[in-house]
């Protein structure tokens, strides 16, 4: 073809047709440009395919990863309420009287209060998107910000889990082990083993041992920071967010 071309432009010199010639050359550059155009654009259009393609594999994989994490979660707000319900319980019965009190119940309530859990995430896909700075593949504005601003909520969250959990495993369990019996099995009867001064539960002590774990669930749950709410709206945001975009 490029001979082809060639040959004309020769044989407009021969013959001295210098203007035509000029105006068959202008016309070929302008082909060529319109050729260069078009493969530009084809290139583009597949650039722009596999990278839409590489976004919704990657929004299928958050989508997956935030509902698990939803899960999760739910799991974590479930044992902190019922640990709060138990030491509300126990503090409803203040101040105790072991004459009358019902070491059943208080056992029971009293395993439950120990109950401690962490919300930890999986976060490989978005920690991949952090190191990779591939934030870039997300076209959804709203879905990259949320994304981006979710290692914040989190952590702001996990610090009340772990002041508590901290709280608990240094101060709080000491104090149980030296005054009660533990066990799966045997939760109801805490209080039952003979080698127990049962005169403990009748201690401001033990008041401000329930009242301490009552105040860490209360920080991991309360509305006055509104970090909880936080994480379960950026949860939702994102699981919502990605589902709409997959579904385009």
């Amino acid at each position: 073809m490029i001979k082809f071309f060639r040959k004309i432009r020769q044989n407009l010199l021969t013959e001295g047709k210098t203007t035509k010639y000029f105006k068959y050359a202008i016309g070929e550059i302008i082909l060529v440009v319109i050729g260069i155009l078009i493969a530009l654009q084809i290139n583009n259009w597949n650039e722009n395919r596999n990278a839409k393609n590489k976004e919704k594999l990657l929004l299928k994989e958050l989508n997956t990863e935030f509902k698990l994490n939803k899960i999760q979660f739910d799991s974590a707000q479930y044992y902190h309420n019922r640990a709060v319900k138990s030491a509300e319980y126990i503090i409803s019965k203040f101040p105790i009287d072991i004459k009358t009190i019902d070491f059943d119940s208080l056992g029971l309530h009293s395993h439950y209060m120990r109950w401690y859990y962490t919300f930890n995430p999986s976060e490989g896909i978005t920690n991949a998107l952090s190191s990779s700075s591939s934030y870039d593949l997300i076209s959804n504005n709203d879905l990259r910000k949320t994304l981006i601003s979710w290692s914040d909520v989190l952590k702001d969250y996990q610090e009340e889990e772990i002041l508590a959990v901290s709280n608990y495993k240094n101060h709080l369990k000491p104090y149980e082990k030296k005054h009660m019996a533990f066990g799966w099995n045997n939760y109801k009867n805490s209080f039952n083993d003979p080698r127990i001064d049962l005169s403990f539960l009748e201690t401001l002590e033990f008041e401000n041992y329930v009242r301490d774990r009552h105040f860490d669930l209360k920080e991991i749950l309360g509305s006055e920071t509104g970090e909880l709410d936080l994480v379960l709206e950026t949860i939702n945001q994102i699981i919502e967010l990605t589902e709409t975009e997959i579904d385009d």
